[in-house]
């Protein structure tokens, strides 16, 4: 098993008295000429075209990238390679990552983009986006290479550029979890706190733990996210942002 400064190897036998098979074939060269570190992507890639992509950019998708999100995955997998590649492992400070978790359907629909190796490679690049020009540049393409966009990608990009958003405001996570939005951390002085239960009423501010809660509205023009566009909870949440902890920012 390969470390930090060993080298792996694997050794892969077959009989040769009788021919392998074509998907045998393919799957011994795709890891013969993928050696470089940090081919496992490649792999995976190559793989999903030999025996078929299953679900795996879906809802229903298990493990790693399930529990933490894809982007953030992608990320982890990134900074690993990277340490691994410089040789530094505790000494680089970590990159500050912003967890949203809410009700929104964002996605790229299959029936948008057709192949999974593009949707797989836009899920990254939407993920490494570092401001709102590198997000509209994406958006550009989409638009010229398969038209209109459809809701779902809308509110994925407006799911990223709120990340973005949030990130430059030191924020690590905004997640709404039954009738309550969480963020964290955010520091509140005094006259921020007094200003936070006048505009959002019931709403509590926990110092210790430096986390924000505030209930979910109930006003009768309020869009349940999964009825319609998800545009309420998107809208309602850069609102607090900007009501709330940007002006913060500036002082």
């Amino acid at each position: 098993m390969g470390r930090s400064r060993e080298r792996a190897y694997a050794y892969f036998l077959y009989p040769t008295d009788k021919p392998i098979t074509e998907l045998a074939h393919d799957r011994l060269t795709t890891i013969a000429t993928n050696t470089d570190l940090g081919a496992g992507m490649q792999v995976a890639l190559k793989d999903l075209e030999i025996r078929g992509a299953g679900n795996l950019l879906g809802g229903e998708q298990s493990g790693h990238i399930a529990e933490v999100g894809f982007d953030l995955y992608m990320r982890m997998v990134s900074d690993a390679v990277e340490e691994f590649k410089s040789g530094y492992f505790e000494d680089q400070p970590k990159k500050i990552e912003c967890k949203v978790e809410l009700p929104v359907n964002a996605h790229l629909p299959v029936d948008y983009i057709e192949s999974e190796r593009l949707r797989l490679d836009l899920y990254r690049r939407i993920a490494d986006a570092v401001d709102d020009a590198a997000l509209n540049e994406i958006r550009s393409e989409l638009i010229d290479r398969f038209g209109k966009l459809p809701d779902p990608v809308n509110e994925l990009l407006a799911v990223a550029a709120l990340r973005i958003y949030a990130k430059g405001l030191g924020i690590k996570e905004i997640a709404l979890a039954g009738k309550n939005l969480r963020m964290q951390p955010i520091f509140l002085p005094e006259s921020a706190q007094i200003k936070l239960n006048r505009l959002y009423p019931g709403s509590i501010y926990k110092s210790a733990s430096e986390t924000v809660l505030i209930a979910r509205p109930h006003t009768p023009n309020w869009i349940e996210a999964g009825q319609l566009g998800d545009t309420s909870t998107l809208a309602w949440v850069d609102s607090i942002l900007k009501n709330l902890i940007q002006p913060l920012a500036k002082n």
